[in-house]
């Protein structure tokens, strides 16, 4: 059995760049940011950023060249792929990018929270580019202390 996935979750590098090919079909680069921390043997504190190169094909290429700019939160499920081509002066040349099938837009104004909260929540609306300006409203609870027996069932 064979199984190429990858999911991460990072912060956007650069502006997205989209494109049409030759078939009319819209593709959009855009590179991916991700931060590992950890303690090394004398317990310093290390941490090592990754760059991802991403490619979206389809109405989500356009969708995210018109919502995505450097600095947004984006959450990438895809697939891995290494092309290779040779250039002007015969030199093969490789670049190993990841091929999205979903792209989900993180939090407004960019960062995710610690936990990774790209993908925190289980409304598929309320990421969407047309809630983008809305206010999210909130609940307030009463400060009363609720007494089990209180409960009906």
């Amino acid at each position: 059995m064979f199984f190429n996935k990858a999911i991460i979750i990072g912060n956007v590098t650069r502006d997205p760049e989209i494109k049409a090919l030759p078939s009319g079909a819209k593709v959009t680069s855009l590179s991916l940011a991700t931060n590992r921390v950890w303690k090394d043997a004398n317990g310093a504190k290390k941490e090592q950023t990754d760059f991802h190169n991403i490619v979206v094909f389809g109405r989500q290429a356009e969708t995210v060249a018109q919502y995505i700019k450097k600095g947004s939160s984006l959450m990438v499920e895809g697939r891995i792929q290494t092309r290779s081509w040779d250039d002007k002066d015969g030199k093969k040349n490789y670049r190993t990018e990841i091929v999205a099938d979903r792209v989900q837009f993180g939090p407004k104004g960019g960062t995710a929270s610690a936990g990774g909260a790209v993908a925190g929540s289980n409304d598929p609306q309320s990421n969407s580019p047309a809630n983008a300006g809305k206010d999210v409203e909130t609940i307030d609870y009463p400060d009363d202390d609720i007494n089990a027996e209180d409960i009906p069932f």
